[in-house]
């Protein structure tokens, strides 16, 4: 008799991140923009203030820091990530794109991807911020009073149109259609520009982000796909928000 493996798990892991459409930048913009962030990111949590340049190992990238952030090696960096044809110019219309952590060991890391300058509908812009999802970093970073925090830096650095801070887990169970905004996660931002925010049942929290947008925070506890309350939820204001005209209906 053939043994049969257990299923494969996934630890479930949190990113936060902010998508905005077509928004013709330079490097120095997105550099601008960047050491913005990388400055309210470093007030959210002591484990946020430390960033490296990519580096081939982390001795180099000690080495390497990106803090306090400079604008001039921030738009270096943005100037070497512009995306080429093999052997052609320069695709300015895909934009620039910049990447590096914090030096972190596997699973207490934070790392971050931005790619922002994007004039063409074919790539979306973005900045993904990863966090830990191990030990004391991560039982502090995965709060909402830190998330919160961290959404709000990208809402008030990148102006995007939609963000969120979300567990992969529930993300890959719930696949979402390709269009933006495409995701409803623990904590969801929506620019004023895609409308109304309607009212959402208890426990969920809604607070504006000055005049720009609304923040939607489904529960002060840790939302994990492996609770069915914090599932129900999430479905039921997805379908609220889907008939309020905010996110694409799911497809059958």
């Amino acid at each position: 008799m053939t043994a049969t493996s257990a299923p494969e798990t996934y630890p479930e892991t949190y990113y936060a991140g902010a998508y905005w459409g077509a928004r013709r930048e330079s490097p120095e913009d997105c550099a601008q923009r960047t050491a913005h962030f990388l400055g309210l990111l470093a007030a959210c949590d002591p484990f946020l203030a430390h960033w490296h340049k990519p580096a081939k190992t982390r001795k180099d990238a000690r080495q390497l820091a990106l803090m306090p952030p400079d604008v001039l090696t921030l738009a270096e960096l943005f100037r070497h990530g512009v995306t080429r044809e093999p052997g052609g110019p320069a695709l300015e219309e895909l934009g620039f794109r910049c990447s590096f952590d914090n030096g972190g060991a596997s699973g207490d890391c934070a790392t971050m991807r931005i790619n922002g300058g994007v004039y063409s509908d074919a790539v979306p812009n973005h900045c993904v911020l990863s966090v830990p999802w191990r030990g004391p970093n991560a039982d502090r970073l995965l709060t909402v009073s830190v998330l919160l925090n961290v959404v709000r830096a990208t809402v008030l650095s990148w102006d995007p149109d939609w963000a969120v801070a979300m567990s992969t887990a529930y993300e890959r169970r719930f696949r979402e259609p390709h269009s933006a905004p495409f995701a409803l996660g623990w904590i969801t931002y929506l620019s004023n520009r895609l409308g109304r925010v309607p009212p959402l049942p208890a426990p969920v929290h809604i607070e504006p982000v000055e005049d720009r947008g609304t923040l939607i925070v489904l529960t002060s506890q840790r939302f994990t796909a492996a609770n069915p309350e914090h599932v129900a939820l999430a479905r039921r204001v997805r379908e609220l928000m889907t008939g309020a005209g905010l996110m694409p209906p799911i497809a059958p």
